[in-house]
């Protein structure tokens, strides 16, 4: 058996905005190549959770964290950590698909542009094919390429705003609910895809949908008013989970 690497390690995270407190006490390992789900009802904080692996907080005045986060064993929590290298190393692909108002090879070409990871156009032409590719979208969008992003369907929009995340050769891809705003047709091609995306990078995703988590994640943990209630392998929490509250959030009896 193949033993199961971590990578991040979530040690004792709280947060707080302001004086009330959001996340209490969180440990959790992060296992590579896998997708880990985060499932709860409404304000449990599990978006607040994910926004602390890239130090999006940080862009709240208010928000404190404390605690630490380790991505392959540095503290990302660090004050003198370059953010803009970390979040490089980790994207990000948000609820409503969100492409910039430029092309759709702007979009991807992006990233890969403002931090300087291609020598010249034709690496760059070939960073954007290879994103497009691995998000399956270039065969849909590769006569297109100089049309606007904000053009395609919505699914397509948001398999493009993935291209942009994986442009810049992540470790980690946050999703931060990225069906919620999608289709069935959609959603289950969102889905397809995070299966093949973890043979090269590690997912955590936030979800409300219960059947989606259970269909894409090896890992779920499930958080209530803050507090992680459960971690453990998803077929476990679904089907005999330890807590009476995971129990009866997935039961429908809350949420």
């Amino acid at each position: 058996m193949i033993k199961e690497q971590t990578k991040l390690d979530i040690d004792n995270v709280d947060v707080f905005y302001g004086k009330k407190q959001a996340i209490f006490n969180v440990d959790l390992e992060i296992k590579k190549n896998q997708v880990t789900a985060f499932i709860g009802p409404s304000g449990c904080g599990k978006s607040t959770l994910l926004r602390c692996f890239n130090r999006m907080n940080d862009l709240i005045d208010i928000c404190k964290v404390s605690g630490s986060i380790l991505l392959d064993s540095v503290n990302i929590l660090d004050k003198k950590l370059d953010l803009v290298r970390l979040r490089t190393k980790v994207g990000m692909v948000f609820q409503k698909p969100n492409p910039f108002p430029k092309s759709i090879y702007d979009n991807v070409a992006y990233g890969p542009k403002i931090h300087g990871l291609c020598e010249d156009i034709s690496e760059l032409d070939e960073v954007v094919e290879k994103s497009l590719k691995s998000a399956g979208l270039w065969n849909e969008v590769k006569d297109r390429l100089n049309e606007p992003g904000t053009g395609i369907s919505g699914g397509q929009q948001q398999r493009l705003c993935i291209a942009r995340a994986i442009a810049t050769n992540p470790d980690v891809i946050l999703m931060d609910e990225p069906c919620s705003a999608l289709d069935p047709i959609a959603t289950a091609r969102v889905e397809e895809l995070m299966q093949e995306l973890k043979k090269n990078y590690t997912i955590i995703v936030v979800t409300h949908n219960m059947q989606q988590a259970a269909r894409v994640s090896e890992k779920t943990a499930f958080f209530h008013l803050g507090h992680l209630i459960e971690f453990g392998n998803t077929e476990e929490i679904f089907t005999s989970p330890n807590e009476i509250k995971t129990q009866d959030y997935i039961t429908g009896r809350f949420g």
